[in-house]
Protein backbone atom coordinates (compact mmCIF):
# COMPACT_ATOMS: atom_id res chain seq x y z
CA UNK A 1 0.00 0.00 0.00
CA UNK A 2 1.34 3.40 -0.97
CA UNK A 3 1.55 5.77 1.94
CA UNK A 4 4.85 7.62 1.66
CA UNK A 5 6.80 9.66 -0.86
CA UNK A 6 9.44 6.94 -1.03
CA UNK A 7 6.94 4.28 -2.05
CA UNK A 8 5.33 6.58 -4.56
CA UNK A 9 8.73 7.35 -6.06
CA UNK A 10 9.42 3.64 -6.52
CA UNK A 11 6.02 2.77 -8.03
CA UNK A 12 5.79 5.97 -10.13
CA UNK A 13 9.45 6.30 -11.10
CA UNK A 14 8.49 7.01 -14.73
CA UNK A 15 6.94 10.27 -13.51
CA UNK A 16 9.11 11.09 -10.50
CA UNK A 17 12.52 10.67 -12.20
CA UNK A 18 11.75 13.22 -14.97
CA UNK A 19 10.37 15.59 -12.34
CA UNK A 20 13.53 15.28 -10.23
CA UNK A 21 15.70 15.89 -13.31
CA UNK A 22 13.63 18.95 -14.26
CA UNK A 23 13.87 20.23 -10.69
CA UNK A 24 17.66 19.89 -10.58
CA UNK A 25 18.19 21.56 -13.95
CA UNK A 26 15.74 24.35 -13.07
CA UNK A 27 17.54 25.03 -9.81
CA UNK A 28 20.90 25.17 -11.61
CA UNK A 29 19.52 27.59 -14.21
CA UNK A 30 17.95 29.79 -11.54
CA UNK A 31 21.18 30.05 -9.57
CA UNK A 32 23.23 30.72 -12.73
CA UNK A 33 20.84 33.40 -13.94
CA UNK A 34 20.79 35.10 -10.53
CA UNK A 35 24.55 35.53 -10.82
CA UNK A 36 24.64 36.35 -14.54
CA UNK A 37 21.80 38.90 -14.50
CA UNK A 38 23.16 41.14 -11.79
CA UNK A 39 23.01 44.74 -12.95
CA UNK A 40 26.73 45.26 -12.31
CA UNK A 41 27.55 42.27 -14.53
CA UNK A 42 25.36 43.35 -17.45
CA UNK A 43 25.80 47.12 -17.17
CA UNK A 44 29.15 48.06 -15.65
CA UNK A 45 28.63 51.25 -13.64
CA UNK A 46 31.94 52.82 -14.69
CA UNK A 47 31.16 52.48 -18.40
CA UNK A 48 27.61 53.73 -17.95
CA UNK A 49 28.97 56.75 -16.07
CA UNK A 50 31.51 57.40 -18.84
CA UNK A 51 28.72 57.44 -21.41
CA UNK A 52 26.63 59.78 -19.25
CA UNK A 53 29.61 62.10 -18.69
CA UNK A 54 30.59 62.14 -22.36
CA UNK A 55 29.95 65.62 -23.76
CA UNK A 56 28.41 66.17 -27.15
CA UNK A 57 31.41 66.61 -29.39
CA UNK A 58 33.79 65.30 -26.71
CA UNK A 59 36.46 62.64 -27.01
CA UNK A 60 35.43 59.00 -26.59
CA UNK A 61 38.81 57.81 -25.28
CA UNK A 62 37.53 56.76 -21.85
CA UNK A 63 34.52 54.96 -23.32
CA UNK A 64 36.78 53.09 -25.73
CA UNK A 65 39.15 52.05 -22.94
CA UNK A 66 36.38 50.85 -20.63
CA UNK A 67 34.54 48.99 -23.38
CA UNK A 68 37.72 47.12 -24.35
CA UNK A 69 38.64 46.14 -20.79
CA UNK A 70 35.17 45.01 -19.70
CA UNK A 71 33.33 41.94 -21.01
CA UNK A 72 29.76 42.98 -20.29
CA UNK A 73 26.71 43.39 -22.49
CA UNK A 74 27.10 47.17 -22.36
CA UNK A 75 30.79 47.02 -23.30
CA UNK A 76 30.07 44.82 -26.32
CA UNK A 77 27.31 47.16 -27.47
CA UNK A 78 29.50 50.21 -26.90
CA UNK A 79 32.23 48.62 -29.04
CA UNK A 80 29.61 48.01 -31.74
CA UNK A 81 28.62 51.69 -31.61
CA UNK A 82 32.23 52.81 -31.95
CA UNK A 83 33.08 50.22 -34.61
CA UNK A 84 30.73 51.62 -37.25
CA UNK A 85 31.10 55.35 -36.72
CA UNK A 86 32.13 55.71 -40.38
CA UNK A 87 28.64 54.57 -41.38
CA UNK A 88 25.59 56.85 -41.45
CA UNK A 89 23.78 57.05 -38.13
CA UNK A 90 20.75 55.04 -39.28
CA UNK A 91 22.92 52.19 -40.58
CA UNK A 92 25.00 52.21 -37.41
CA UNK A 93 21.84 52.05 -35.31
CA UNK A 94 20.63 49.02 -37.32
CA UNK A 95 23.97 47.28 -36.81
CA UNK A 96 23.82 47.95 -33.06
CA UNK A 97 20.28 46.56 -32.97
CA UNK A 98 21.59 43.31 -34.46
CA UNK A 99 24.21 43.12 -31.70
CA UNK A 100 21.53 43.98 -29.14
CA UNK A 101 19.34 41.07 -30.25
CA UNK A 102 22.29 38.74 -29.70
CA UNK A 103 22.81 40.19 -26.22
CA UNK A 104 19.14 39.65 -25.39
CA UNK A 105 19.49 36.00 -26.42
CA UNK A 106 22.44 35.72 -24.03
CA UNK A 107 20.44 37.30 -21.22
CA UNK A 108 17.55 34.92 -21.83
CA UNK A 109 19.74 31.82 -21.92
CA UNK A 110 18.09 28.97 -20.01
CA UNK A 111 14.76 30.74 -19.58
CA UNK A 112 13.15 28.64 -22.30
CA UNK A 113 13.77 25.54 -20.17
CA UNK A 114 12.07 27.19 -17.19
CA UNK A 115 9.13 28.03 -19.43
CA UNK A 116 8.94 24.41 -20.58
CA UNK A 117 9.07 23.14 -17.00
CA UNK A 118 6.12 25.34 -16.00
CA UNK A 119 3.99 23.39 -18.45
CA UNK A 120 5.73 20.02 -18.30
CA UNK A 121 5.62 19.67 -14.49
CA UNK A 122 1.82 19.73 -14.13
CA UNK A 123 1.46 17.49 -17.20
CA UNK A 124 3.80 14.87 -15.74
CA UNK A 125 1.93 15.09 -12.45
CA UNK A 126 -1.36 14.69 -14.29
CA UNK A 127 0.00 11.65 -16.11
CA UNK A 128 0.95 10.10 -12.76
CA UNK A 129 -2.52 10.90 -11.46
CA UNK A 130 -4.25 9.24 -14.42
CA UNK A 131 -2.02 6.16 -14.24
CA UNK A 132 -2.73 5.92 -10.52
CA UNK A 133 -6.46 6.04 -11.18
CA UNK A 134 -6.12 3.38 -13.87
CA UNK A 135 -4.35 1.19 -11.35
CA UNK A 136 -7.20 1.77 -8.88
CA UNK A 137 -9.96 0.67 -11.22
CA UNK A 138 -7.93 -2.16 -12.70
CA UNK A 139 -7.11 -3.67 -9.32
CA UNK A 140 -10.53 -3.01 -7.79
CA UNK A 141 -12.29 -4.71 -10.67
CA UNK A 142 -10.25 -7.91 -10.32
CA UNK A 143 -10.85 -8.36 -6.59
CA UNK A 144 -13.98 -9.53 -4.79
CA UNK A 145 -12.68 -8.62 -1.34
CA UNK A 146 -14.17 -5.25 -0.36
CA UNK A 147 -11.45 -4.54 2.18
CA UNK A 148 -8.76 -5.26 -0.41
CA UNK A 149 -10.53 -2.97 -2.87
CA UNK A 150 -10.65 -0.18 -0.29
CA UNK A 151 -6.94 -0.54 0.42
CA UNK A 152 -6.12 -0.55 -3.29
CA UNK A 153 -8.26 2.51 -3.91
CA UNK A 154 -6.62 4.37 -1.03
CA UNK A 155 -3.17 3.42 -2.32
CA UNK A 156 -3.99 4.56 -5.85
CA UNK A 157 -5.42 7.86 -4.67
CA UNK A 158 -2.33 8.48 -2.55
CA UNK A 159 -0.08 7.82 -5.53
CA UNK A 160 -2.18 10.08 -7.74
CA UNK A 161 -2.10 12.93 -5.23
CA UNK A 162 1.63 12.62 -4.64
CA UNK A 163 2.29 12.79 -8.36
CA UNK A 164 0.09 15.87 -8.71
CA UNK A 165 1.79 17.63 -5.82
CA UNK A 166 5.24 16.73 -7.18
CA UNK A 167 4.39 18.21 -10.57
CA UNK A 168 3.17 21.45 -9.03
CA UNK A 169 6.15 21.55 -6.66
CA UNK A 170 8.47 21.57 -9.67
CA UNK A 171 6.42 23.90 -11.87
CA UNK A 172 5.57 26.69 -9.42
CA UNK A 173 9.16 27.79 -8.59
CA UNK A 174 10.06 27.60 -12.30
CA UNK A 175 7.08 29.81 -13.17
CA UNK A 176 7.96 32.37 -10.49
CA UNK A 177 11.62 32.44 -11.53
CA UNK A 178 10.74 32.75 -15.23
CA UNK A 179 8.38 35.66 -14.60
CA UNK A 180 10.88 37.52 -12.41
CA UNK A 181 13.77 36.95 -14.79
CA UNK A 182 11.71 38.04 -17.81
CA UNK A 183 10.75 41.26 -16.03
CA UNK A 184 14.34 41.89 -14.96
CA UNK A 185 15.67 41.28 -18.48
CA UNK A 186 13.10 43.69 -19.86
CA UNK A 187 14.38 46.38 -17.48
CA UNK A 188 18.00 45.64 -18.39
CA UNK A 189 17.14 45.81 -22.09
CA UNK A 190 15.58 49.23 -21.68
CA UNK A 191 18.67 50.48 -19.82
CA UNK A 192 20.99 49.11 -22.52
CA UNK A 193 18.88 50.64 -25.28
CA UNK A 194 18.87 54.01 -23.52
CA UNK A 195 22.66 54.01 -23.05
CA UNK A 196 23.31 52.96 -26.66
CA UNK A 197 20.96 55.64 -27.98
CA UNK A 198 22.71 58.23 -25.81
CA UNK A 199 26.14 57.13 -27.03
CA UNK A 200 25.08 57.16 -30.69
CA UNK A 201 23.60 60.61 -30.32
CA UNK A 202 26.80 61.97 -28.81
CA UNK A 203 29.00 60.22 -31.38
CA UNK A 204 27.18 61.68 -34.36
CA UNK A 205 26.92 65.11 -32.79
CA UNK A 206 30.71 64.99 -32.58
CA UNK A 207 30.95 63.97 -36.23
CA UNK A 208 28.60 66.75 -37.32
CA UNK A 209 30.59 69.26 -35.28
CA UNK A 210 33.84 68.10 -36.96
CA UNK A 211 32.28 68.39 -40.45
CA UNK A 212 31.08 71.88 -39.70
CA UNK A 213 34.56 72.98 -38.66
Amino acid sequence: MLGTWQETFIFSWYVMVPLVICSIISLAIILERIIALRVSVVIKPSLAKAIHDLHYGGKTTLVEQLSVDEETALSRLARACLMYTSWPKDENAEAVQAYARREIIRLERGLVFLEIVTGLGPLLGLMGTILGLIRIFGAAGSSNDLSAQAATIAAGIAEAMYCTVAGLFVAIPALIAYSLFARHIEALTIDLETLCSELLGKLYTQAEASDTV
